[in-house]
Parts: structure tokens; sequence; C-alpha cells
């Protein structure tokens, strides 16, 4: 694992988020914010929750204040949310250009509070496991929005890393 290639991935994670934004657009603003029983609910707090993800765990990266979560409710419109979303995605590739490989193997200590548990934990982990996280609830996140996109009629992707790099290299 190198930068090089995390750069690499977080290329082609951002490609594949700009893609389903694009399939997103197809939606009106009511339905960008109509709840589902699935998950965390609608597109917008899908999309905004990794806005918020991300900011967060690039903010701890680089040693900065974690901001707050970012509130569903603030971003009423596929304008504001794709915003705030782009705002995210230039943390992270402003993080990125800082690292190098010395980086990588860094450790950061902190405390979480786990869901259900009235006690926080103290947790160590390296900065490739965050950055290794990151891309995998982008994922994550990204075939949950496309499943709700499909249900909307808009339109869908294989979002498949490898089939990306085929047709793209």
């Amino acid at each position: 694992m190198n930068m090089q290639m995390i750069r690499r991935l977080y290329a082609t994670n951002e490609v594949l988020h700009r893609r389903l934004w694009a399939s997103i657009e197809q939606l009106s603003d009511e339905q960008f914010v109509r709840e589902v029983p699935y998950s965390i609910g609608s597109v917008r707090n899908h999309v905004v929750h990794l806005a918020s993800v991300d900011q967060r765990w690039m903010s701890r990266i680089a040693g900065q204040a974690l901001p707050d979560r970012l509130r569903y409710e603030d971003y009423p419109t596929k304008a504001a949310a794709r915003d705030v979303w782009e705002e995210a995605q230039a943390q992270v590739r402003a993080v990125l250009s800082t690292l190098n490989e010395v980086h990588l193997i860094h450790t950061l200590t902190f405390d979480i509070q786990r869901p259900n548990s009235p006690q926080p934990i103290t947790v160590t982990v390296a900065v490739w496991q965050i950055l290794m996280h990151v891309l995998n609830h982008g994922t994550d996140h990204r075939a949950q929005v496309l499943r709700l996109l499909h249900d909307f009629g808009a339109p869908t992707f294989e979002q498949d890393w490898m089939i990306h790099w085929w047709k793209t290299e």
C-alpha cells in the first residue's frame, strides 16, 4: 500500500460518486428527500451522511477539530446537498495531497461512542485503515443509493471497480 495506490482508489471513488450524482440529478427535489424505510432513509440522507463522514475522518487525519455531524434537514434540495458534498470532496483531495507513505502507517488514538453503549471506548487505528474505511463506506452507501434510484426509475450503473478500470485504462 502506497500513496499512489491510495490516490488511485480515491480518484475511482470520486468518479463513481460523480456518476451517482448524475443519476441523482434525474430525481425531483421531492424524490430526493422522500423518506424510505431502508437504512438511513432518503437519497438526501445518504449523500449528506457521506459528506459528513468524509469531513470528519479527513479532519481527524489532518489533526483538526472534528466538525459537527451534518444535519440532513439543513440540505432540503439536491443543489444544497451537492454543494456540501463538493466541499467534502475538496477536503478529501486536500488531505490526500498532504500524505505520504509514512503517514499511512501513523496511528491515531481517540475515543468513540458505540451505539447502545453508555461508555466510550478508546481505539487506535492506522491512517491507512481510516482511508480504506472511508472508501468502503462510500461504496456501501453508493450501492444503497443506486437501489433507491432504481426504485425511483432513475438511471443506475455498474459500480464494479474492475469494470471501471478496464473501461478507462
